[in-house]
Parts: C-alpha cells; structure tokens; sequence
C-alpha cells in the first residue's frame, strides 16, 4: 500500500520508457509501485514543461459523436474508474442519459454491480496505467471521473487523464478532507467525501442557516438549501415565501422533489431550497429561523 504524498520531479526515480531511457534496478513495470512511478511521471513531465506531454494523443471521435439528447445536451464518452456503489451509479445514469461510457476497476468482480443491460465497456486493471486508460477509450472520453476506494490512486488517475491524455473535465473523490484542499490548489477537481458526509449529517442534526448548492458564474445568484424553524411546519409555502420575500425553487420530501404550488404546506422533514441573490440569502435564513410565522418578517 502506498502512502503519503509523492510530489513529481523530487527525488522521484522516474524515468522514460518509452523514449528508450535506461531504468534502474528494481524498477517493476507490473508493479503497483511501478505504475505509481509512470503515473505521476507522466503529468510531472507535462507540469516541467508547460505544455502537454508529448504522447498526448489526438482527440478521436466515439461513434456517438455528434449525437443530442431531448434536452439539446451533446452525448459524450466518459471514462469512469472504479465500480462501487458510487461509479457503477453513475456509469448506470450516464448510459441512461445516452452517453457512451467505460469503467475501470481492478477487481473483476466489482463488475457484477453493474445492471445485466449495461452496455458500456468493462476494463480490468488499474485505473492509472496508460494502457488501461486506452484500452477503456480515454483518447476520445470528453470527461473522466475517479471514484476508486483509494484517494492516492485517484488523483493521480486524474491527472494522468488530464495532463497526459488531455481530458479536461476530470474529478476525484477524496476520503481526506486535508488531501482534498492540496489536490484542489492543484487543479484538480475534488470531491472530499467525508467531509460532506459529515457536513450533510450535521446539517440532519442540528440544522441552520443557509448552504449554497449552487451558483451562477458570476456568484450573483444562488440555490440553497436553508434550515427553517419548526414554527413553520403546518404552515403554507407561499407564506413562508411571502415573510422571507423569497422564491422557493423546490422541496425535497421523504426522499422525492417537488416545485412547490400555491397549497403546499411544510412538512416535518421537508428539506426546502431557495434561489435568491447571494446578498439576500442571509437575511432570508434569518426570517426563516424566526421563532413562529407571526414574528417572521423583515
């Protein structure tokens, strides 16, 4: 197992192989450490030299190229690694959104999470080895997603994808939250799950204020998720939206979303999202944390 950080170009023994360059001794290129070392080589000579590594191969189309959804969005290849609970969910949603998509993981038998209809292609092998990345079709993927159980494993998987492949729309899952934010200054995108675990877990225990869920590119508007006070629960949405001056996009209830209508009343349990301007989203947590629908109000 490894561990730790790797940090390429310092005092890494890395070297090329395919350019011919003499290895040294121990170097083992079946190896988990070995495909470690080629790994890293390959984004830390693209990161050297400023420019992408120059195996990098041309963009080659998918037979789906070309093709839209219902929606207008265009169908893509992606390239998934790692077939848990979480990458064989989202290759099933991809295929179902018509995209053409390819998991990678090391142990065959984790393909056996995958629905007895899928499609898309299985590759056996460690995610981060150049030839795993091919044979999955990571020279025409447009996204690539790691998901594996091995957060070393995964960052490094993304920036091979990225820096050598030239995909440029990668994420990494990351169980340590410290990891996370290094990876991020990085460039790659993260997802640090136990982080949010516990944030969404907390925000389940001892819910307040507002979280924003998402954002418009120039941070004006937001969707949040905003606790409420008990008080509320009976009441309609319309007057909850009505003391708060706000617009609630939807709620989540027992698992399901709904777009509030005008006799929509709070349920226990209810989770509510608001779309409101990011200067508007506190004083909006504040009215909806007021004590009762009678003292609420700016």
């Amino acid at each position: 197992m490894v561990t730790g950080y790797i940090v390429p170009g310092r005092g890494v023994p890395v070297l090329d192989r395919v350019a011919g360059k003499r290895q040294p001794a121990g170097w083992q290129h079946g190896s988990r450490w070995g495909l470690l070392l080629r790994g890293w080589w390959s984004a830390a000579a693209a990161e050297r030299s400023g420019r992408p590594s120059a195996r990098v191969p041309e963009r080659l189309p998918w037979p789906g190229a070309g093709r839209f959804d219902r929606a207008g969005r265009k169908h893509v290849h992606i390239v998934v690694m790692g077939c848990g609970r979480v990458g064989s969910s989202i290759a099933h949603a991809l295929e179902d959104s018509g995209h053409s998509v390819a998991v990678i993981d090391q142990d065959p038998e984790a393909f056996r999470k995958l629905r007895s209809g899928f499609k898309g292609i299985k590759v056996t092998g460690i995610g981060f080895d150049r030839d795993v990345l091919t044979e999955a079709g990571i020279e025409r993927a447009d996204a690539f997603a790691a998901v594996s159980s091995g957060d070393n494993s995964n960052v490094i998987a993304a920036r091979v994808a990225r820096e050598s492949f030239g995909v440029q729309r990668v994420v990494a899952r990351i169980y340590d939250p410290r990891r996370a934010s290094v990876y991020q200054r990085l460039g790659i995108p993260t997802v640090a799950t136990v982080a949010w675990t516990a944030d969404q877990m907390l925000r389940r225990l001892i819910p307040e204020g507002a979280e924003s869920l998402w954002r418009d590119p120039t941070g004006a508007v937001v969707l949040a998720e905003v606790a409420y006070s008990d008080d509320w629960i009976g009441q309609k949405v319309c007057d909850l939206e009505q003391a708060a001056r706000a617009r609630i996009a939807y709620i989540s209830r027992l698992g399901e979303a709904m777009v509030p209508g005008p006799n929509l009343v709070v349920q226990e349990g209810d989770v509510v999202h608001v779309i409101a301007t990011e200067k508007d989203i506190t004083e909006i947590a504040r009215v909806f944390a007021a004590p009762g629908p009678g003292q609420a109000g700016h």
